[in-house]
């Protein structure tokens, strides 16, 4: 009777309490990451409450008919409760800031500095990895969600709550920033913020995540602040080896980036021949380039180009330009026909 009424009072009382506790707006992601060790303390402790009641009644949970306390599974559902909350809390903020983005689409070139929104959003991100430092390690969780981000084997539970959070993110701001070029409200894109765009894409990791030392090894002899580095390159090459949060292999973060990266490269290169010439290859440069993707964007361009050259007829660099874009244009409508046909 005894092991019965507790395990109505973990079941039903406490595990709905928790439940509404996390699931409540005002709760941040400091107090989820408390939930997360509060619980995984009391799971640990669920056996020396077996062993009290165990004392109690004088009748041993190996006993046939007893009933076992579910003590165990209640604390591991909140905690994964608790985990799916901040993945989507942490979401919510980037959200938040990305609404604070306020590209001029219409600029005639960058001014060389990255958006005080997405470094805003790094700093912010860094802060809130470091609260993940405090969770406790438990082998025995996570797998489920791990393998969704490919998280590798062998971290302990904080190390995969903080790499699935990181992953989730990335992932999640790729998107947010792709969503942002496409989105059907913007009309017009010039050609200085899609520079724009690209170098917003390179910095903040180099800024917020990768810190002091990695800045150096990018600072080149062509400058001296944080702004300058000497390869698109070699700043792959150090964000590959950055550890924003600790036990990402090679390029995992990158391969968060690769469909927004290929897009930027393709725009920022202008490496239309090379594109079309390979579309479809499994080793084009460009295989993660959407043709309806790169069609959407180039006309955005073509529009920008239209109106800012009134007097383009009578220059011949920028006739040639615009017979080029309307040509990509046709390629990229034929292409997008053929998927559509073969779907």
């Amino acid at each position: 009777m005894l092991r019965k009424s507790t395990n109505l009072l973990l079941t039903r009382t406490l595990s709905g309490c928790l439940q509404n506790l996390i699931k409540k707006p005002h709760i941040g992601l400091t107090e989820l990451v408390q939930i997360i060790i509060n619980t995984t303390h009391l799971e640990q402790a669920c056996k020396y409450l077996e062993d009290f009641i165990t004392n109690i009644t004088n009748v041993s949970p190996e006993t046939i008919h007893t009933t076992r306390l579910y003590g165990l599974s209640t604390f591991k559902d909140a905690r994964h409760a608790a985990e799916g909350e901040i993945y989507t809390k942490l979401n919510q903020k980037i959200d938040e800031f990305i609404q604070l983005a306020d590209y001029e689409w219409s600029m005639s070139e960058s001014d060389g500095r990255a958006s005080g929104y997405l470094m805003d959003l790094i700093n912010f991100l860094r802060s809130t990895f470091q609260v993940f430092t405090h969770l406790p390690n438990n082998n025995n969780d996570h797998a489920a969600m791990s393998a969704q981000f490919e998280i590798p084997a062998g971290s302990g539970a904080a190390g995969k709550v903080a790499q699935t959070a990181c992953m989730s993110a990335c992932k999640h701001l790729s998107t947010s920033l792709m969503q942002m070029l496409l989105d059907s409200e913007l009309k017009q894109i010039s050609m200085g913020a899609i520079q724009q765009f690209n170098l917003d894409l390179l910095l903040p990791p180099l800024r917020g995540v990768m810190g002091l030392a990695a800045q150096r090894l990018l600072v080149g002899g062509h400058g001296s602040g944080p702004d300058t580095w000497t390869s698109h390159e070699g700043l792959q090459a150090v964000f590959a080896s950055s550890e924003p949060v600790p036990g990402f292999q090679g390029d995992t973060l990158q391969l968060a980036f690769i469909d927004l990266r290929q897009l930027l490269d393709l725009f920022m290169v202008w490496d239309w021949s090379t594109y079309l010439a390979d579309y479809g290859q499994p080793t084009s440069k460009y295989l993660r380039v959407n043709p309806s993707t790169a069609l959407a964007l180039l006309e955005k361009m073509k529009d920008t180009s239209k109106k800012n050259n009134i007097f383009s007829q009578f220059r011949k660099n920028d006739r040639d330009k615009q017979k080029l874009i309307e040509t990509v244009v046709k390629q990229l409508r034929s292409l997008v026909n053929g998927m559509s046909q073969h779907s």
